[in-house]
């Protein structure tokens, strides 16, 4: 007897510690008819209310083509207050957001007759809905063939028009940055803009082109906004390369009251790769990865503190990848290479310490027969392993794990990837899978396929505060009929929520996810 109350009393504690390690609870809102088939969710924001607002690109057409957009606003119980579709073509997408009780939609436009590209703001208010439109810039330019494309590996600079837009993690402030080649023409300048469309700064950024080309990918900004700090590749010119050797070196661009300053972090032997910027407690940290050689492997996680007014490298800290970390991610095989990482986000605790997650992602293209028997060239997205790290105060590694996956995609990329939500210590990486349950290699070494189902269950990995792992499907796919867009939620950071958009075809409902 009292051997069988300690085995009832072991299931019991057993039962709490898994539902400790995973305080989650999940509720789904009203399923709903949608009449765009076919859309892509472009963003999703805080109504400031409880609520929330979502802006999707939508398509019709035998051939799909892009007709508008529909903006969709739910309460604090996720049922659908209002829709309104924005009739309207031809423009590009940039990004969304709300401000003030306004929703404000940012476009890259080509005036044809004029002959220039333009960036209009298209603001309204919530209840009713009333798009009025202002022009924030514009450039004369021939048109040219993806002026905001991006892309993590190969960029081409090419005689033209190519821009980029950053935004604040807040979305208080965004940059433009706009690059024009054209024979002896070669300019470049940077604009700062506020949420509610004021020109904070400029600067005109054209004699550091002269020697190299820059593609800018993160950015942070001081809270009086006196000083941008960018992150970005700075290609060389004229120079030759070998077929493997590294033709950019990352560089940190600071544009203040005093101009313009740039610091780069490459020393003999340590080249930076995917930094990102922090601004913390009046110090300036970036962070990322780095590699022994000049090519595209990576070895470990890189740190730099820095004086946020002169740039002065205060602290420099080279983590190599532990042993875990490539046990996790390559078993015994230690020759394989780490590569393709691109960053995700970063957390800073109450302590200090940073909380940082990236993703193995990279693009494939082949040649495949269609159906009136020609030939097309298909590319696809591979969204892989996540990869995530703790440093500590001083920027020394605690822990470094791999979580193995495998997605591939063609389109909507919404359904692949993860997201991500730190609490209390405790980082949770939420992926969508039609696996049933992930394969266990060995011990805590595990991977998640996409399985062959067309619903998809929710798993959710959670890495503690010591870098122990451990997962749980939190949704079943029985349960979840419409698949989750996984890589683009609503986080509520204060309360402990993810809000997550589910949608298959005609229908469409919202999931809300809270961490206790």
């Amino acid at each position: 007897m009292h051997k069988k109350c300690l085995f009832i009393g072991l299931l019991f504690l057993s039962f709490i510690v898994r539902s400790q390690e995973f305080p989650m609870d999940y509720s789904f809102g009203e399923k709903y008819n949608d009449r765009y088939k076919y859309s892509n969710l472009l963003t999703i924001t805080d109504d400031g209310y409880g609520g929330s607002i979502l802006v999707r690109a939508y398509y019709t057409g035998l051939i799909l083509t892009p007709k508008g957009y529909v903006v969709e606003h739910y309460n604090a119980d996720m049922q659908l207050v209002s829709e309104y579709n924005y009739k309207m073509k031809g423009p590009e997408f940039v990004d969304g957001y709300l401000k003030n009780g306004q929703l404000y939609l940012l476009f890259l436009e080509y005036n044809i007759e004029a002959g220039t590209y333009e960036y209009w703001a298209h603001r309204s208010p919530l209840d009713p809905f009333n798009f009025t439109k202002e022009r924030l810039l514009s450039f004369s330019s021939a048109p040219v063939k993806n002026p905001l494309d991006k892309n993590y590996y190969n960029r081409n600079f090419n005689s033209g028009f190519s821009t980029t837009v950053l935004f604040s993690e807040d979305k208080n402030a965004f940059i433009i940055s706009t690059h024009y080649k054209k024979g002896k023409n070669n300019r470049h300048d940077i604009y700062l803009f506020t949420a509610n469309l004021k020109e904070a700064m400029y600067r005109d950024f054209s004699s550091e082109v002269e020697e190299k080309n820059y593609a800018f990918e993160r950015m942070v900004v001081s809270s009086d906004l006196s000083n941008v700090y960018i992150i970005g590749k700075a290609y060389f010119k004229k120079r030759r390369f070998t077929a493997l050797e590294r033709k950019f070196q990352y560089e940190l661009i600071q544009l203040g009251a005093q101009g313009i300053a740039t610091q780069n972090f490459d020393t003999p032997g340590k080249y930076s790769e995917s930094l990102t910027p922090i601004l913390h407690q009046g110090n300036l940290i970036c962070v990322g990865f780095y590699a022994d050689r000049k090519d595209n492997r990576y070895n470990g996680l890189a740190y730099f503190k820095l004086d946020p007014v002169s740039l002065t490298v205060r602290s420099r800290k080279y983590n190599p990848f532990s042993e875990q970390f490539m046990f996790d991610k390559f078993g015994q095989e230690y020759e394989k290479e780490v590569k393709n990482l691109v960053f995700k986000n970063v957390t800073i605790t109450p302590e200090n310490s940073i909380l940082f997650n990236a993703e193995e992602y990279f693009v494939t293209n082949s040649v495949q027969a269609n159906s009136s028997g020609g030939r097309v060239r298909v590319e696809r997205f591979h969204h892989n392993d996540i990869v995530s790290a703790k440093l500590d105060a001083e920027g020394n590694m605690v822990w470094a794990r791999n979580i193995n996956k495998s997605e591939v995609t063609q389109g909507d990329g919404d359904y692949a990837s993860y997201s991500a939500f730190t609490k209390d210590g405790n980082t949770y990486f939420f992926i969508s899978t039609a696996a049933e349950n992930p394969q266990l290699l060995n011990k805590e070494r595990i991977i998640f396929k996409q399985g062959l189902s067309r619903n998809r269950n929710v798993f959710v990995i959670q890495l503690n505060n010591e870098g122990k792992m451990s997962y749980k499907k939190i949704i079943d796919s029985k349960d979840a009929r419409l698949p989750l867009k996984v890589s683009n939620p609503l986080k509520d950071e204060t309360n402990g929520k993810m809000l997550f958009y589910a949608k298959r075809g005609n229908k469409k409902q919202l999931v809300n996810v809270a961490i206790q």
